[in-house]
């Protein structure tokens, strides 16, 4: 990966190349963010910079043995570390770095529904199990390929299950010489605070509406420069999700039909008194609990952002607002019915059901309880 494939984020590109220019090359960094907006891209192409024979002031060469291996994810003093769902107490990330490799190669950005298509998987969730860190402390203590550095890049680090994450306190505080660690987050906060203090923390912004409807002209995904922008302005900062909103994307899609359907009967219920909508929701209860875990728990990340946004669309500064013509529409009507009273109590909500389905809570009751509780918040409007 080279730096000018990365969509936006020169200065964070600058303050890498910089470091690595002056000779100072951190051991251990943490680059989050929210999803789609290159924190992988920037891990892999930082990689590749340091290693690279070759490298100008602004990149790597991308043409030498070294760039070539890494352009592939197969350079030996590579490591590469992700949330797998396993089969067997065995399996670490080796067993499934093929497909991983293939999945980054066919997906310049990417998130963890991504990974979860490419291997298949409807109902485990993803984690970095235990076992992997001494996977990790195997491979640091073999002789390096050649005389450069070995890298350590760990793709969500937040799904390090604990006794994994305190395995490696140790090493990452004390690494040997010539070995960098990049971990890369989405909910940085979900790591311990220990593992906090051992990295240095950049935080990977939003990228510029300009530059994703840039992006997508010059990529061939859009020819229209007024659609380009129009698309930038609903993906929020997201290359990913400017991706999805192009393709349709069936699981965002699945999931606006689900908000609408909860928030619908929570209205009917609280406001009218329609007390046939309950049987819909424990019907609404039933089928959401048949999903996987993560599909779960991308629905009330999905949720609990629209709230935001029907909140946001009461104060009428359309330029704040990001969404799609369908979720605008669904809002004009809705919005009403989420305000500074309600949706602090809403977000709550959310939040928690999320936290219950990580820890593998019965679903039907997560979300039955979720919805009774969202009835009384959209109640007290």
């Amino acid at each position: 990966m080279l730096f000018s494939e990365i969509i936006g984020q020169d200065e964070i590109k600058d303050q890498l190349r910089r470091a690595v220019r002056q000779g100072r090359i951190p051991h251990a960094q943490l680059l989050s963010g929210q999803r789609g907006v290159g924190k992988m891209q920037l891990a892999l192409a930082y990689a590749q910079y340091v290693a690279c024979e070759h490298r100008t002031d602004d990149d790597a060469c991308g043409v030498c043995p070294t760039c070539q291996q890494f352009h592939a994810l197969q350079h030996p003093d590579l490591h590469l570390v992700f949330p797998i769902a396993r089969e067997k107490d065995t399996d670490v990330c080796d067993t499934y770095v093929k497909q991983f490799r293939e999945m980054v190669q066919q997906n310049t950005y990417f998130d963890l529904q991504t990974w979860y298509q490419t291997l298949k998987v409807e109902k485990k969730q993803a984690v970095i199990y235990e076992k992997e860190s001494s996977e990790i402390l195997r491979k640091l203590s073999l002789k390096a390929y050649g005389d450069g550095y070995k890298f350590v890049i760990i793709w969500l680090a937040e799904k390090m299950n604990e006794v994994c994450a305190n395995k490696l306190l140790k090493i990452l505080e004390e690494p040997a010489p010539k070995t960098v660690f990049i971990l890369v987050s989405e909910q940085p906060e979900r790591l311990l605070p220990t593992i906090l203090s051992r990295v240095q923390q950049i935080r990977v912004r939003q990228i510029s509406e300009a530059d994703i409807a840039k992006a997508l002209v010059e990529r061939n995904h859009i020819a229209d420069t007024q659609q380009a922008q129009a698309i930038a302005h609903m993906a929020a900062g997201s290359y990913l999700r400017a991706l999805q909103i192009i393709s349709d994307d069936d699981n965002q899609s699945k999931n606006f039909e689900w908000y609408v359907k909860l928030m619908r009967n929570a209205y009917r219920v609280g406001q009218r008194r329609e007390y046939m909508a309950l049987v819909e929701m424990r019907e609404w209860c039933d089928d959401i609990a048949k999903l996987s875990r993560e599909k779960q728990k991308d629905f009330l990340e999905y949720a609990n952002r629209q709230t935001r946004e029907n909140y946001i669309a009461n104060f009428n500064i359309p330029q704040i607002n990001y969404q799609t013509q369908a979720e605008s529409q669904f809002t004009s009507r809705f919005a009403a019915f989420v305000t500074s009273r309600n949706i602090e109590a809403l977000a709550t909500q959310f939040e928690t059901a999320q936290r219950q389905i990580e820890q593998n809570a019965n679903a039907k009751i997560v979300f039955f309880d979720l919805c009774l509780n969202v009835i009384v918040a959209i109640k007290n409007k």
